[in-house]
């Protein structure tokens, strides 16, 4: 039994039918199977009624439906923003290594980081049958993107799919996905404490919007070494910058040329901190001598550059590993709600940060 709510959705599951789509389009069930199946001619017209009404109707094809396609695929999915940034390559790697352990190919989505794209590329990978859809790295957590993204883990649960956030914060304990974390705000307090240790009381927070969940993490973590040091968090030391080495550069040039008003830099990324280093440097300030530096992610070019940049690692590798094993172990998974995981970050010394 059906209900009247407008849109042709079950009661019992949500999911559009065959029939809730031919209804919507004014065509036959067959019909609706031919256009999805692409292998008996169908009128322009009518097609693209019937595309229309799987579009509005949200339709997942079920697995004889994806099969008649040759769309029957054994995968997972995951989706970030740039496949160039070391963390991110990491984390890709984990996947695939794991993925493919289990039988499983990997399929890869960019985004450019537009959250628009994000959702397409996610629609996309649940229509193509993928197992499960992992989302790798920061966003702007607002309540449009909680709304869509809870909408989205719902639909991918009632398709047999499963939505794995990766880096990134849950949804809430009540949505059907898997969280796998690591120890972000913990992180950036044990590095802020070691700068604080060092007797440093001017840290300069370099990079990063903090409106991204990343970023605000490491910078909660940073305020509140500074709480518990007593020491002023003020407003002028926190300098954001995009992730990228060379605009980190041209960032930290200009603060330069106004004056020097730190004394150790804690860079949101080791790409950044390596932009930093290249400031300080043609600035004539000695690495660490005048200024210190730390990073944070543990990924190239930490041990590259001159001096080894002490920073925090993030396990990023085993963080894909465990996002691949969590979405596909569904004797584990719990029935309803979020399955989530946390891994551990820590500092590593190494010879960029000295005593003020």
């Amino acid at each position: 039994m059906t209900t009247d709510t407008g849109r042709g959705r079950q009661a019992g599951n949500g999911r559009a039918t065959l029939k809730d789509v031919a209804e919507r389009a004014g065509v036959s069930v067959p019909t609706v199977s031919r256009v999805i199946a692409g292998n008996y001619p169908v009128a322009t017209g009518t097609r693209r009624r019937v595309e229309r009404a799987l579009r509005e109707l949200d339709y997942v094809a079920n697995t004889h439906a994806r099969a008649l396609r040759g769309h029957a695929i054994n995968a997972v999915a995951f989706i970030l923003n740039d496949v160039r940034g070391p963390s991110f390559a990491e984390v890709a790697h984990g996947i695939e290594q794991e993925a493919a352990r289990q039988g499983r190919l990997s399929l890869i989505c960019t985004t450019g980081g537009h959250p628009d794209r994000e959702l397409e590329a996610v629609r996309l990978m649940r229509e193509q049958g993928a197992e499960a859809i992992i989302l790798i790295g920061g966003v702007r957590d607002d309540e449009g993107y909680r709304v869509r993204m809870r909408a989205l883990a719902e639909s991918l649960d009632q398709a047999g799919s499963r939505l794995v956030l990766c880096g990134r914060p849950s949804l809430g304990e009540d949505v059907p996905a898997t969280v796998v974390e690591y120890e972000n705000e913990a992180g950036a307090y044990a590095m802020t404490s070691r700068l604080l240790g060092f007797g440093h009381r001017r840290v300069l927070f370099f990079g990063g919007d903090p409106e991204t969940t990343t970023a605000a993490g490491r910078l909660a973590g940073y305020r509140r070494a500074l709480a518990d040091f007593a020491v002023e968090a003020a407003p002028e030391l926190v300098a954001p910058a995009p992730f990228d080495r060379a605009a980190a550069r041209a960032v930290l040039r200009e603060r330069l040329a106004a004056g020097l008003d730190f004394t150790a830099v804690f860079a949101v990324t080791d790409a950044v901190a390596a932009g930093a280093l290249q400031a300080l440097t043609e600035f004539g300030l000695a690495v660490p001598e005048d200024v210190s530096l730390a990073g944070y992610d543990d990924v190239s070019p930490a041990a590259d550059l001159r001096p080894q940049l002490t920073t925090v690692h993030v396990p990023y590798e085993e963080l894909g590993r465990v996002a691949v094993r969590l979405a596909l172990d569904r004797r584990n998974r719990p029935e309803r709600g979020q399955q989530h995981a946390l891994l551990g970050t820590h500092v590593v010394v190494r010879e960029s940060v000295g005593p003020r």
